[in-house]
């Protein structure tokens, strides 16, 4: 698909949930998820908008490291370890696997 009315064309014969792959640097315009909610659409998916963001973040750390020869500089750019267990709950992870295994 490429676009809007590709969209519309594509709801209309169908009787089943519309999925949307929305990847950057493709032949489709990029929409918002209103405008895509607009069109009847049900599941959208970034397939690797992460990950090239993320690749991004790489490539400038690596040539951070390449020119300094140390990760200081990188340091406030960083996920905290406080934050990384925040997001993963380890905390309910670790009382689990307590519960499970017997250690922490």
């Amino acid at each position: 698909m490429s676009g809007p009315a590709d969209i519309e064309r594509v709801r209309a014969g169908l009787e089943v949930p519309l999925l949307v792959n929305m990847t950057e640097f493709g032949r489709s315009e990029l929409l918002s998820v209103a405008q895509l909610a607009d069109l009847g659409v049900d599941v959208v998916i970034y397939p690797v908008t992460l990950f090239r963001l993320a690749m991004g973040v790489v490539a400038d750390g690596l040539r951070t490291l390449a020119d300094e020869g140390t990760q200081t500089g990188l340091l406030e750019r960083m996920q905290t370890r406080e934050q990384l267990y925040e997001v993963l709950d380890y905390d309910a992870y670790a009382a689990f696997d307590e519960s499970v295994a017997g250690f922490r």
